[in-house]
């Protein structure tokens, strides 16, 4: 099996059944805000664009570029398509002409000949654009998995396709926080190291349970080549980002975990695999070049910027006339207000009104009430300062996911009193009646917390309040405080209540309390 990087979470596998491209992106993403790093535009795409199957992990678009897909891809590949509950990925694909389209069953094997195959679908809100995935490959010669930007809470169903020679999965920051928050620059620098230790724990969390010999970081960290983003490359030029590179985890990840090999994947690298031999070599830069580019980042982003700042006006130029005030309020009302109308727990979850600053347009989502209204002067624990232009553009495409194109931009501020509110952000990431419907229901499955385990000296709930995971498996405790390791969420167990965001409290009480009372004890773990 032969591997090639792409570039990010780009890759192209030469196997015994045939070839698969997965997730491949060129053009700028987000409003012009995220590029490839390194440059992957000298690849040799009309080779790559000749696969036998195209694998899409998910619809954000530094995965899916519809640009090289018409561009280079053939409109009659066989598309694998993760067991996604809405149909936006499917309807995307179909729209550039993709019909040959296989519906990958979740977690079960298919074969091509000699090849195996399996995607392992996510469906939590909070999965990327509520949905991402990972490929599992198996020829006969090699077996890798793809795991890209997922985060799979059932491992064991991930891991029963068998233990992969070779591990590729994200490392690097995908989020906006804490960057474009209305925060003290010391408080950014503490908030963006937390942010970037919480990310390099689930990383090793995964890579300890996967267990494969050679691992390879990828999907990140992006480029940002537009003037008011540059400074936030890299870990920042104030130390206030979160962009941890590929050599930087690599040298960590050789110190906490030295029986694992670390290699650089970026575009051009080729990883031979063949009954447990691997060989890396680099075919697009050279040694030297690799070595240039990440001893001397902010040279290399600096060339980048100089010669890159045509697509970053083409994107601007692509957008519409800004929408007045009134008729841009007008379009959002008759847009939101019946999701909101739909959206319960949403509303109680936001439980107050947000305030969204747009251009010109100050006006409030009063989320209790389902409306959208000017602002009247009233206080509001949370607030957005989105250019106009984007917003204008959002509504002309009726772009459904606002994480996937303005959030994700970092092109926008935002601020709040006290803690993180999840609701608000998978809100509007939920602008279709089928996602909020969907998103809607999968917030009241959540509620089945009847089953218990005990963790050290505390009786919890089997089942993490966020994202439902095996707590038995993912649960620390320390001085009374239990953190999930797969997003860093904490509690208070004396009392319940979630340290990371509002709500999502849990059931807990210290073993010798159920004994008092005559209970039994769960089964330690």
């Amino acid at each position: 099996m032969r591997i090639t990087g792409l570039g990010h979470a780009g890759m192209f596998i030469e196997t015994a059944g045939g070839t698969i491209l997965c997730d491949p992106w060129v053009k700028p993403a987000f409003f012009g805000s995220w590029f490839p790093f390194p440059d992957n535009r000298a690849l040799d795409w009309e080779k790559y664009g000749k696969a036998d199957f195209l694998y899409v992990s998910h619809r954000h678009r530094d995965h899916f570029d519809p640009w090289l897909l018409e561009t280079y891809v053939p409109k009659d590949i066989e598309v694998l398509l993760p067991d996604y509950p809405t149909d936006d990925l499917e309807t995307d694909l179909r729209k550039l002409g993709y019909e040959n389209i296989t519906y990958a069953p979740a977690g079960e094997v298919m074969e091509r000949g000699p090849l195996r195959l399996m995607v392992t679908p996510l469906r939590a809100p909070s999965d990327g654009p509520i949905g991402d995935s990972s490929l599992s490959i198996d020829d006969g010669t090699a077996s890798i998995l793809n795991q890209n930007d997922s985060h799979p809470l059932d491992l064991e169903k991930l891991l029963s396709f068998g233990t992969p020679e070779a591990y590729f999965t994200q490392f690097s920051g995908a989020i906006w926080w804490p960057m474009v928050y209305d925060l003290e620059d010391q408080a950014k620098r503490n908030f963006a190291h937390l942010k970037r230790e919480a990310q390099h724990k689930r990383a090793m969390f995964y890579i300890d349970k996967v267990d494969a010999p050679h691992v390879f970081p990828m999907a990140g960290p992006p480029m940002f080549l537009r003037e008011e983003l540059f400074r936030y490359n890299g870990l920042g030029q104030q130390n206030d980002s979160i962009f941890t590179d590929q050599v930087q985890f690599i040298a960590r990840m050789k110190e906490e975990a030295p029986e694992r090999t670390g290699h650089v994947f970026i575009p051009g690298t080729v990883v031979d695999l063949n009954h447990g031999e691997l060989t890396v070599t680099q075919t697009l830069y050279a040694d030297a070049e690799i070595d240039a580019m990440f001893a001397d980042k902010w040279g290399y982003f600096a060339q980048q910027a100089a010669t890159r700042q045509q697509e970053i006006a083409d994107d601007e130029a692509s957008r519409p006339d800004v929408l007045p005030p009134d008729e841009m309020l007008a379009a959002l009302k008759e847009w939101w207000e019946p999701l909101l109308r739909r959206g319960r727990i949403f509303r109680d979850g936001v439980g107050g009104p947000v305030r969204y600053t747009i251009g010109d347009l100050d006006m409030v989502v009063d989320f209790p009430k389902a409306k959208l209204r000017e602002y009247a002067g009233e206080e509001t624990g949370y607030w957005f300062t989105i250019p106009a232009d984007l917003v204008s553009t959002n509504i002309r495409d009726h772009e459904i996911d606002w994480s996937n194109s303005i959030f994700l931009s970092m092109q926008f501020q935002a601020g709040r009193v006290g803690k993180f509110n999840e609701f608000i952000y998978t809100f509007m990431k939920c602008l279709s009646r089928d996602r909020i419907e969907y998103v809607e229901n999968w917030y009241a499955e959540q509620s089945d917390v009847s089953e218990d385990v005990q963790l050290g000296d505390w009786v919890l709930q089997r089942r993490c309040p966020h994202l439902r995971a095996d707590l038995s498996k993912t649960g620390k405790i320390e001085d009374g405080v239990l953190t999930c390791s797969l997003h860093d969420w904490k509690w208070d167990l004396a009392s319940g209540k979630c340290l990371t965001t509002q709500g999502h409290s849990i059931r807990a009480h210290r073993v010798e309390d159920a004994l008092a009372h005559g209970a039994t004890a769960p089964a330690a773990v």
